[in-house]
């Protein structure tokens, strides 16, 4: 519906002309620049009402949003940025909201990093300012950060974590919608999100890191064990100076060494032994916590024989424990 004409009410009874006047009257002249620019304004504030309208705010004045689709700082793709709004100037709006809480201000909603370069370059940003809630707000972040190609996997987990929090709803609708995922997505991501915040951030954004990669690292940091062996890892020297997927692919190849390692250990020794001249035999089978110790022969010898093993058990152990305690002679 058309705005009513934001001055009409300046004019008293007596100072407004008859209508026809008006009509007569405007076809010429400055008056019809006049009235062609209130109907202009007015029709503006239409557009700005309703976030259609781009205008420049001073950066200062807006707060970043309560919640964040990104969370690492890449400085080249920054100052790349940051050149390209210098030379050519800034193309594309961010979006903003009248600040929640805070009367005269601002909060983005997206675009914190044309933000940051309009207060690095002491400019005006450019911005479309549209009245939202909060659950509005969200869903309207989530899918301009899922409509990037290049939307790092781990930042929209994060991301949907943080909503997670919020709690808008008990089924997570709302984050699915903002995302665009399925809840099959939504739990794997809740679960990457759940790793140790500081192995997240030694690793980084891995923008070539997708989630199935991501959730093999979960799967293998479940063992309480690899999360020790992980912190060693991120606090070694030079893991730091690495590139961000290749620190994601030296974590989990040190991870996965381990469980091959125990695997081929994990193994028993077996050998067999047989006394010289004698009719009996037995099978040896050990690992690091069981020795089993299996008698056969033709006759029932491996019965007695296994019987007077059994009897004299506490004096063979006694001997056992009194000659590995005693001093071995130096050669």
């Amino acid at each position: 519906m058309a705005r009513k004409n934001p001055f009409a009410n300046i004019l008293t009874d007596k100072e407004q002309p008859a209508e026809r006047s008006v009509v007569e009257y405007a076809a010429r002249g400055a008056s019809r620049s006049i009235l062609g620019t209130l109907d202009e304004m007015a029709a503006r504030a239409d557009k700005l009402a309703t976030g259609e309208t781009i205008v420049e705010l001073d950066p200062d004045m807006i707060d970043a949003s309560f919640v964040r689709d990104r969370r690492a700082h890449n400085e080249q793709e920054f100052n790349e940025l940051l050149e390209a709004i210098r030379e050519n100037g800034q193309n594309s709006p961010i979006l903003v909201r009248p600040h929640p809480k805070a009367s005269g201000r601002y909060m983005a909603v997206f675009g914190h990093r044309r933000l940051l370069v309009a207060k690095t370059l002491g400019r005006k940003v450019r911005a479309v300012v549209k009245e939202m809630v909060d659950h509005e707000h969200v869903v309207t972040l989530g899918q301009e950060n899922s409509a990037r190609s290049n939307a790092p996997f781990i930042e929209r987990a994060l991301f949907a974590a943080d909503l997670a929090r919020l709690r808008y709803d008990e089924d997570h609708a709302i984050i699915l919608k903002a995302l665009s995922i399925d809840r099959t997505t939504l739990s794997k991501m809740l679960s990457v999100a759940a790793l140790p915040a500081s192995v997240l951030e030694a690793i980084g954004e891995a923008k070539g890191v997708g989630r199935d990669r991501w959730y093999e690292l979960k799967l293998l940091m479940d063992k309480p064990s690899n999360q020790d062996v992980a912190f060693e890892v991120i606090k070694e020297e030079g893991f730091a100076a690495l590139p961000s997927d290749t620190r994601f692919d030296r974590l989990v190849q040190r991870l996965k060494a381990i469980r091959t390692r125990k695997r081929v250990q994990a193994g028993p020794e077996k050998r067999s032994w047989s006394p010289t001249g004698g009719s009996v035999s037995a099978d040896i089978t050990a690992d690091a916590k069981r020795f089993t110790l299996a008698i056969k022969a033709k006759s029932s010898e491996a019965r007695a024989f296994g019987d007077y093993l059994s009897e004299n058990l506490d004096r063979l152990y006694e001997a056992f424990r009194r000659d590995s305690t005693q001093p071995r002679e130096e050669p």
